[in-house]
């Protein structure tokens, strides 16, 4: 392909950037460090090393379709089966999340969406991620526009018709596999740890003790519903870094 020729095409070829910056590089090669390690489906391959852009680069050809465009998200994803209270902690449930996100095929790093002795909800993402990065379901449809959007005051507050998939790709409001549309969480609205209300550190599932818990009936993800430790609820698993989402 000859500079300012697009490939199967005679129009020229344009590097952008999503979200502002730099546009203008000619058609081939993009600078090295341009495009980001991973989802990629143009013909050049990304370099090996450097540091991630902070929005997309997109590959403009002109008479042909826009191929699989880079953008930074965080997946939330839930767990194949609801779990009650006791998870074996909270490092069980985060090791179901890793196990999971690997098995479906997915390379970021994956922790259990729950507040716990020593984690508040709010902090699990990469402090660097928490804005400008949406949160993202199975299939890339957003969920919300930031981490930090998802703590505003709404309680989590789901845009009608959102969908959340488990990592084997049912929708866990629609599939029977979850017969109590509630999502276990831990927190207050702000995303902080309620200690009285998390199931003992996700250790028990004592008819007596509770665990802070929403429904997604009702749209939300934060909702505060303080419920018996004993029921299985769903369990998110939040992608906690945009970087991770790059390392195949």
């Amino acid at each position: 392909v000859s500079d300012g020729e697009a490939a199967g095409g005679s129009g020229t070829a344009v590097l952008s950037r999503a979200a502002g910056g730099r546009s203008g590089h000619q058609a081939g090669r993009p600078e090295h460090g341009d495009v980001p390690r991973g989802r990629w489906g143009g013909r050049w391959r990304p370099p090996a090393r450097g540091p991630l852009p902070p929005g997309a680069w997109l590959v403009l050809r002109a008479g042909t379709r826009l191929d699989r465009v880079w953008s930074p998200q965080l997946h939330l994803v839930a767990l194949n089966s609801p779990q009650p209270g006791g998870m074996r902690g909270i490092r069980g449930a985060d090791f179901q999340c890793f196990q999971q996100a690997r098995a479906a095929g997915l390379a970021g790093t994956f922790r259990a969406f729950l507040s716990s002795r020593l984690q508040d909800l709010y902090s699990i993402v990469r402090r660097a991620d928490r804005t400008g990065v949406p949160v993202v379901n199975l299939r890339d449809e957003v969920l919300f526009p930031s981490w930090e959007a998802l703590f505003s005051g709404s309680e989590g507050q789901l845009k009608p018709g959102a969908r959340i998939f488990s990592f084997d790709g049912r929708d866990v409001l629609q599939h029977p596999a979850w017969p109590r549309k509630s999502v276990w969480h831990g927190s207050d609205p702000s995303g902080r740890r309620l200690t009285d209300s998390y199931c003992e550190t996700w250790r028990t599932e004592a008819p007596a003790a509770t665990g802070q818990a929403s429904s997604l009936l009702a749209g939300r993800l934060l909702e505060q519903e303080a419920a018996s430790c004993r029921h299985a609820f769903v369990v998110l698993c939040i992608e906690n870094s945009v970087m991770t989402s790059f390392s195949k």
